[in-house]
């Protein structure tokens, strides 16, 4: 066994309906797959119908389970209100919603317009929020219990991180979201977790930020102490879980999956690794000779 491999057992989530926001492509498809996999009905959802409904019917083809192409822009709330009873019309009932749809920048704060910050503001935390408040309003009026909710944010979402403001600033809304309603809405048969995930590459989100050779220029990999960067399906275990009745006592809690990426960052001395055994022997023997005094 090794960490490419899947985790659950066969129809750990059968009679489970999935709606996965941002599922046509990237860490959403690869979510969605394994989701399917394990005997959940699935609902994506996008703006671009035509490449939801094609990965749709990938994912029909690649894993023999039951995936809806649903458009939505989750920035407005009519739309949102729509999507869900599209997908409860279809399925029946919803029993999860995850909020993975985001946008990002990577910039000089100076250098964004007010409309690019707004962009990020209103997919991350107003598309969170809308398609959080929507779910949650559906599920408590209908009684429906156990139900959860699972957002994926960033370390950065504790930690703040510059260049990349409006997604901090989103993302920290999403965390505190998460955490609050843990509390509040638990009364209701409600979870709600988050994944804070760190280097996972995708085509398409990683082409946007790294764009040419930049991605060989700044190697994710080299900041992360397993040196390595996150495999799909690593991510895909842990949403499963999370989602599942096996996390049924799990609650109001951000898992961090980034290999100790932010504990290095977040370390006063990390950089300290760069001194070579050699320089290390120097010191000890320096720091011998004053004490002998």
């Amino acid at each position: 066994m090794n960490y490419t491999e899947k985790m659950l057992r066969d129809d750990a989530l059968k009679g489970k309906t999935i709606v996965v926001t941002g599922g046509g492509s990237g860490l959403g498809r690869s979510m969605t797959k394994y989701f399917l996999e394990l005997g959940a009905k699935v609902a994506i959802t996008s703006r671009d119908l035509e490449k939801l409904q094609n990965t749709a019917k990938e994912l029909e083809t690649e894993t023999g389970g039951n995936c809806l192409a649903v458009q939505c822009d989750v920035r407005h709330y009519e739309e949102v209100e729509t999507m869900l009873k599209t997908v409860v019309d279809n399925f029946g009932q919803v029993d999860v919603l995850l909020n993975n749809a985001a946008g990002n920048f990577i910039s000089p704060t100076e250098r964004l317009s007010a409309n690019a910050f707004d962009t990020i503001i209103d997919i991350v935390l107003k598309g969170t929020k809308n398609c959080t408040l929507a779910f949650g309003k559906h599920w408590i009026d209908t009684k429906q219990q156990n139900t959860s909710i699972l957002n994926i944010v960033t370390t950065y979402a504790w930690t703040g991180s510059a260049y990349v403001v409006p997604s901090a600033t989103a993302k920290a809304g999403v965390l505190a979201m998460t955490r609050s309603l843990a509390v509040e809405w638990a009364k209701y048969g409600i979870r709600s977790n988050a994944i804070a995930p760190g280097p996972f590459p995708t085509k398409g989100a990683w082409d946007r930020l790294l764009p040419g050779d930049l991605r060989d220029k700044f190697d994710l990999a080299k900041k992360v102490p397993l040196k390595r960067v996150g495999d799909h399906q690593e991510l895909a275990n842990l949403a499963a879980y999370l989602v599942s009745d096996f996390s049924a006592y799990v609650n109001g809690e951000v898992i961090t999956i980034d290999g100790g990426e932010w504990l290095k960052g977040a370390g006063q001395f990390n950089l300290l690794e760069a001194i070579p055994e050699e320089m290390w022997d120097q010191l000890e023997a320096m720091i011998r000779a004053k004490k002998a005094k």
